[in-house]
């Protein structure tokens, strides 16, 4: 049975474990957390006690008795999804409605106590033809909690695809100047200047008003999001790493004085397109706006700048962007290596050829 603990407030609380979530994270990574029903009662007697610990001991017998035959794979998604609508961000519950709509259709219709293993992996084989490995896994971890909140005794040992390495390109220092060069004078200039110096993501900048800013101080303390409803509103960072403070050049700030309200007057949406067609017509190579924060992480790493404060800087929670930026520079080692072997080998070739 439960054992209940007495709060500052004199009241008892206890708790009885609900279920297993898998979390998705901010780099993609998923996070397993217990979660836990909680009964509290008023009374600082220890009759109140024995009420508390009855109460959740009531329900976790409740909870075992539950048929749990008549609700489908889509019911249980859904009632997740509703469930967790207050405390999630808006761009995760919007990326599970998504997969909702695209991914568990095709093992919706399956009862919980009939679904198992094999019908999960072959579930995983069919999305992974046409989806990503990240999306597959994703997918997976939907599935997996409401799995959970809704028959916790089912548990999934499932095979998914690897992650793909992707082919990232990091601007270099000329494809910034040839883009500020071609944006000057225009509002996604000060974008560019905020994602590339900072760096600050597409939300942070659209977010941005100009009581964020402290002389060189720049506040980064919310950010613009789409809505399930598909609105764009300003809300407070998902993570606690987003929430910082990054002083900037003085070029960037004397672009900025003056602006009153929001500095970039956009949603980030918007700011893509106008990126897009900016990198478009200046014949620069295809790069993401997103990636002007990998092109400042690399920047600083190469003039010496330790990975804290890189981290810090640009409000990553982990070193995955900064995993990024070494192998990004070790395959520009690379191809620097080859080119000096080659060019010894051409010289000792010519010199051996010119002698005979």
């Amino acid at each position: 049975m439960p054992t209940a603990k007495k709060l500052p407030s004199g009241s008892w609380r206890c708790q009885v474990y609900s279920h297993t979530e898998e979390i998705l994270q901010e780099d993609g990574t998923i996070k397993k957390k217990r979660i836990y029903k909680s009964f509290t009662c008023d009374d600082p007697t220890a009759k109140g006690r024995r009420k508390a610990e009855q109460m959740a001991a009531d329900w976790a017998a409740d909870k075992e008795r539950l048929p749990k035959s008549s609700m489908t794979v889509k019911e249980a998604v859904r009632r997740y999804i509703e469930a967790k609508k207050g405390v999630l961000s808006p761009s995760t519950v919007l990326g599970y409605e998504s997969l909702e709509k695209t991914c568990i259709p095709l093992i919706g219709d399956i009862s919980l106590d009939s679904l198992t293993q094999d019908r999960v992996q072959t579930w995983i084989g069919k999305i992974s033809v046409t989806r990503s490995a990240k999306t597959v896994k994703n997918a997976h971890a939907l599935l997996t909690s409401s799995i959970s909140m809704f028959y916790p005794d089912l548990h999934l040992h499932t095979k998914l695809p690897q992650k793909e390495q992707p082919d990232l390109y990091i601007p270099t220092d000329q494809d910034i100047q040839k883009l500020l060069e071609y944006v000057k004078g225009k509002e996604l200039e000060i974008a560019i200047y905020l994602a590339a110096f900072g760096p600050m993501r597409r939300g942070e900048i659209c977010a941005l008003k100009s009581t964020d800013i402290d002389g060189n101080t720049v506040i980064v303390n919310k950010s613009m999001v789409l809505t399930p409803d598909k609105t764009w509103k300003i809300k407070q960072p998902k993570t606690y790493a987003s929430y910082r403070k990054i002083v900037y050049p003085d070029f960037v700030i004397e672009r900025i004085q003056g602006i009153e309200g929001r500095v970039v007057k956009c949603t980030p949406n918007q700011l893509t397109r106008r990126f897009q067609r900016a990198i478009q017509f200046s014949g620069l190579p295809h790069f993401r706006f997103h990636d002007l924060r990998h092109y400042s992480a690399s920047f600083m790493h190469a003039i010496g700048i330790p990975d804290s404060y890189i981290m810090e800087r640009g409000g990553w929670q982990t070193d995955n962007v900064m995993k990024t930026v070494y192998r990004h520079t070790l395959n520009d080692r690379v191809k620097e290596m080859n080119r000096k072997v080659n060019a010894e080998f051409n010289t000792l070739c010519n010199t051996k050829c010119n002698t005979k």
